[in-house]
């Protein structure tokens, strides 16, 4: 009986060296490689701090990217269709500025400027639609550009331009009344009237991009 008991006692002593030793190599193998958690977590937290805005710092951020030069591209090609006295070009234009100022998100527009930006751009939806919905009936589409004329003008005075435009004016279209048109080139080709008289205007005022 004694026996058995030395035996047990032994056995016993030997497990709680080993588990003794099994716990003194983990702890030595967390000490040998501390630097790879280190690296790992620089690595996952360096990025996130300030490149990004968020919040209402992301929301000034996209107001300060707001253009209207898509709205100004497709108006000038709805122009340069009524120069061309092609009613079907400017139906297709008209359509593709209504989808353009269907498309404009206003979380890129400036707070202060939301309720102007809504006022001009839904008269000048409605003006889009009816060139767009006018093939045949060129002169109707003619009424609908010195609206949207207008609009261009109330929006380059709300955002400014991208592009150095022209603003001109015809003054005998509209009944003796006048009206403007916009153009990327300083020379007269008039929308009003097209061939019929082509040269008829003058420049306004030229409007620098910034």
């Amino acid at each position: 009986m004694a026996v058995i008991m030395a035996f047990i006692t032994v056995s016993c002593n030997q497990a709680s060296n080993k588990n003794e030793q099994s716990s003194n190599d983990t702890t030595v193998v967390s000490q040998e490689h501390p630097a790879s958690h280190s690296k790992k977590n620089d690595t996952v937290a360096v990025p996130a701090v300030s490149e990004t805005p968020n919040g209402q710092d992301a929301a000034k951020e996209e107001a300060k990217n707001f253009s209207i030069a898509p709205i100004v591209t497709d108006y000038l090609s709805l122009k340069n269709a009524l120069v061309s006295d092609d009613d079907k070009a400017a139906a297709s234009a008209g359509k593709k500025l209504l989808a353009t100022l269907n498309k404009v998100d206003m979380k890129t527009i400036p707070a202060d400027k939301h309720k102007k930006y809504m006022d001009i751009a839904d008269d000048a939806k409605e003006h889009a639609e009816h060139i767009g919905e006018n093939v045949g009936n060129i002169h109707h589409q003619r009424e609908h550009l010195a609206s949207l004329g207008e609009d261009l003008k109330d929006l380059i005075d709300l955002f400014g331009t991208s592009q150095t435009l022209y603003q001109d004016h015809c003054p005998m279209f509209n009944d003796g009344k006048g009206a403007v048109w916009f153009s990327a080139n300083k020379e007269i080709k008039n929308p009003y009237y097209g061939a019929e008289m082509l040269t008829c205007g003058k420049v306004e005022k030229t409007i620098n991009g910034k």
